[in-house]
């Protein structure tokens, strides 16, 4: 974790990057290319006209999409990146079938980012190596299952390289 996160910000960050519509949303762009104008409500059928939009404007708020040359919304470089943050996540929840043995893309996602904010979690993930520890007791990184510290790395790496979702976690965006 990166000293400018506090557990309360980085909980923020990770319920918000972990909307259903807005993983959504950035996984299909990321995997079908840009949504044409006026596509949405196809292409999400199931979603409400308002979660589409708040998802959209949350996702323009963050630096994730832009309204492409010719129409359509498509990815930033920063948007690409939070898709890579999702997939690793996914991948991560369904190799340890967390939360469960049956799942789907979005439900990995969310349930997981849950689990990274927790405090024991965020301790086990940002303790000081064993050789740096002093004192005695069980060691925090008993807490975390195996492999979490890889989509840990890539969502600070994200959250590092995206000023603006620091902003969010400063509680400079509308939540």
């Amino acid at each position: 974790m990166t000293p400018s996160f506090s557990r309360e910000q980085l909980r923020r960050l990770c319920t918000a990057l972990s909307e259903p519509a807005l993983i959504r949303l950035i996984t299909e762009i990321d995997d079908n290319g840009p949504i044409p104008p006026r596509s949405a409500g196809r292409i999400f059928p199931d979603l409400a006209p308002h979660q589409i939009r708040r998802a959209t404007e949350r996702a323009h708020a963050l630096g994730l999409i832009h309204a492409r040359v010719g129409g359509g919304l498509g990815l930033t470089e920063s948007g690409v990146l939070l898709a890579e943050v999702y997939d690793v996540t996914a991948r991560w929840a369904r190799r340890h079938t967390y939360p469960a043995p049956t799942g789907d893309f979005t439900g990995r996602v969310r349930h997981t980012f849950a689990l990274l904010s927790e405090p024991r979690v965020h301790a086990a993930l940002t303790a000081e190596p064993p050789s740096r520890r002093t004192g005695a007791g069980t060691p925090e990184s008993e807490v975390v299952e195996p492999g979490l510290a890889g989509p840990w790395r890539l969502l600070m790496q994200w959250l590092r390289a995206n000023p603006a979702a620091a902003g969010f976690a400063a509680g400079e965006l509308a939540a």
